[in-house]
Order: C-alpha cells, then structure tokens, then sequence
C-alpha cells in the first residue's frame, strides 16, 4: 500500500488534499494506537517496548512507524520513538475526540 501525501491521491479521494492524506494514515491498523502510546509515555520508548505497549506484531509496528516518521509525527533517537512537536499538537486535537 503507499504511503499518502499531501497532494497525490489518496484511498477514497480524488484531491489529494492534505486532510484527506492524514485521515487515510491515520485510519491504518495501529496508527492511533501508537501515537496513544506514545503520548502516554513519559519518556521515548524502545521499539520492543512500544510493540508489548501497543500489542502488535513487529512487522506492523515497523511500517506504521515508517509511515508516521515519514509524515512528521513520530521522531526517533537513541533513546527510542517518541512524538514529534507536529506530533503532539495532533494528539492534543485528538484528545477532545477521545472524551
């Protein structure tokens, strides 16, 4: 499946707007449960500690984290994945949502 981007189609449009980019990867097996766990964490998490977290398989949490990197989301350094400043204003417009 390709990664959607701003500006190219994206499943169910036909515009590409940037909106429709993010709810497409948003809406993908796991997304918001990884940046859920990543927001909860008090420190980055390790890419094992992540997965028990988030109870998926490596080969998901893999790609979701490569598609959540590429957009901007998700950050990752030595100390583990972690959300980006982008990252965390999108789930602080989640929260809301989420009561």
């Amino acid at each position: 499946m390709k990664f959607p981007q701003p500006g190219r189609l994206v499943r169910g449009s036909r515009t590409g707007r940037p909106i429709i980019a993010l709810l497409d990867l948003l809406e993908r097996r796991m997304a918001l449960r990884i940046l859920w766990e990543l927001s909860q964490a008090e420190q980055p998490l390790t890419f094992r500690a992540l997965q028990a977290a988030a109870e998926t398989n490596p080969r998901v949490l893999n790609t979701r984290l490569k598609e959540l990197r590429t957009a901007g989301i998700v950050v990752h350094d030595t100390l583990g994945y972690g959300l980006s400043k982008e990252g965390e204003v999108l789930v602080s417009m989640l929260v809301p949502i989420h009561r």
